[in-house]
């Protein structure tokens, strides 16, 4: 393979100081002739930090019981797995845009599941990066938004990713609307949702819970009083439930052949290499300008995610039941379902940055599930503005309606400034057809389950499960 050139250098250059940042550690042996990048290895690999190893506690062992419990909903058929498939990267188990819930298992939903693998480190919702001042109390979510009105918006790069982490813009949270922090809230959501679990109320819930095979763990663990209160059974409940997801290692294995790679015991191929590089581009795909895949500098693995929230525009998706209705709109941050934010119009249309850790395993897309490949999303980034009318309806006047998913006052909202969605009509397509493959087979890197080539030593890289259970902990 050729030597990278051009902005694709600079990138590269920017790039492999941070990665051997952390402490190197050995790696598969390569060739002495080639240069270690263009062959495929790390040359500068990393030692990660990882989520300790340990037994599961008797809380988050009640938590997986409680995870996989269908009697907990109305219809007893439908559990925390039902739509959080542990098979899939505990995201949805199938294609359909929005999962069917309620008493017969028939009432739609209004958004895609997102996966709940990696949200250990999720922060906390806040408008910009770290608002302090100078107490432990919290910055009023107002106060937040005043401060941030009228600052400049540095642009997203893949060459300087974390530069955009000063933008006082939404970020943290959960759902994709960010209107959770806490594991324990975002539990609590689908357990009453009506299109979802369906629980009932919360003395319904609570009595479930007292009369299930569990009970005697419940007062075991949270003493003899517990079921006195149907609130304070309920809590008990969903935090159990947030320990099983922090503590149970599958929810954050870092088993990626990518991972593998960071630490020089994986080699990609030429296809997955070039796939990198232009992830890594800013004038191709520039992916991590928003999806950060570099080692921090005391090696925590990426999560491919800047947690930032972000107005892209996606077509609406005729397919759920709720876009029937021409007056509805999901407009994310500012509601229907967030309530705190409904009157910042400057945030209508934004959602979270989800990681792309087992993206390739998905097949459902954005918020709205309206893709259903990884091709039919990169062919969307690189087209959206040379080529609209592949992608958004016609008005009856035969003009293109783009951003059709959001009311024409905040369509402005979205972002038409940061590469690849910078792009005019006429001008030539941030990345190939044959491109977007290269950078589909490195998203596949992404994926856990990898097992290292019999050329790489087992112990090449030595992965550090050292005390990091401390600060493994979260408000999000």
């Amino acid at each position: 393979m050729q030597r990278p050139h051009g902005a694709l250098a600079g990138a590269l250059a920017a790039l492999l100081p941070l990665l051997a940042a952390a402490q190197p550690a050995r790696r598969c042996a390569a060739p002495r002739a080639e240069r270690p990048l263009a062959a495929g290895f790390n040359p500068h690999p990393v030692r990660l930090r990882l989520p300790a190893a340990r037994p599961l506690s008797a809380v988050a062992r009640l938590g997986r019981e409680l995870f996989y419990d269908t009697r907990l909903s109305a219809s007893r058929r439908m559990s925390c797995a039902s739509c959080h498939s542990p098979a899939h990267a505990y995201g949805p188990p199938g294609a359909a845009p929005v999962m069917l819930g309620g008493p017969r298992l028939r009432t739609p939903g209004v958004r895609a599941v997102p996966s709940l693998r990696y949200l250990y480190r999720q922060p906390p919702f806040t408008i910009g990066p770290d608002l302090q001042n100078g107490t432990d109390v919290p910055v009023p979510l107002a106060r937040q938004v005043r401060l941030a009105a009228g600052r400049p918006r540095l642009r997203k790069s893949a060459s300087r990713p974390f530069a955009a982490g000063a933008n006082l813009v939404p970020q943290g949270g959960l759902f994709w609307d960010g209107r959770v922090n806490t594991l324990e809230q975002q539990v609590n959501g689908p357990l009453f949702n009506p299109a979802e679990m369906d629980g009932g109320t919360v003395a319904q819930v609570a009595a479930k819970l007292r009369a299930g095979p569990y009970a005697g763990d419940f007062i075991r663990l949270f003493g003899p009083s517990v079921f006195d209160n149907p609130h304070l059974t309920v809590a008990e409940a969903m935090f159990a439930i947030g320990r099983f997801e922090r503590e149970d290692p599958s929810f954050h294995p870092f088993s990626s052949k990518f991972d593998a790679w960071l630490e020089g015991r994986a080699r990609f191929t030429r296809a997955e290499l070039r796939g990198y590089e232009l992830f890594n581009d800013p004038r191709k795909g520039n992916c991590a300008a928003c999806h950060i895949d570099r080692a921090s500098r005391d090696g925590l693995p990426p999560l491919f995610t800047d947690f930032q929230y972000e107005a892209l525009g996606v077509p609406r998706n005729p397919a759920i039941p709720a876009n029937r209705n021409p007056d509805y709109y999901d407009l994310g941050l500012c509601g229907p379902y967030r309530m705190d934010m409904r009157g910042q119009r400057q945030y209508c249309g934004m959602f979270l940055t989800p990681s792309l850790r087992n993206v390739a395993t998905r097949r459902v897309f954005f918020h709205n599930g309206v893709f259903h490949s990884l091709r039919q999303v990169l062919e969307w980034y690189v087209n959206r503005d040379r080529h609209p009318g592949r992608f958004y309806p016609r008005s009856a006047a035969g003009q293109v309606v783009k951003f059709n998913d959001l009311p024409p006052q905040y369509r402005s909202n979205v972002d038409t400034v940061d590469a690849p969605l910078n792009r005019r009509p006429g001008e030539p397509p941030a990345l190939t057809r044959a491109q977007i493959g290269e950078v589909i087979a490195f998203l596949k890197t992404l994926t856990d389950g990898y097992r290292p080539e019999r050329h790489c030593a087992p112990g090449a890289a030595r992965r550090d499960r050292g005390p990091r259970r401390a600060s493994s902990r979260r408000s999000s």
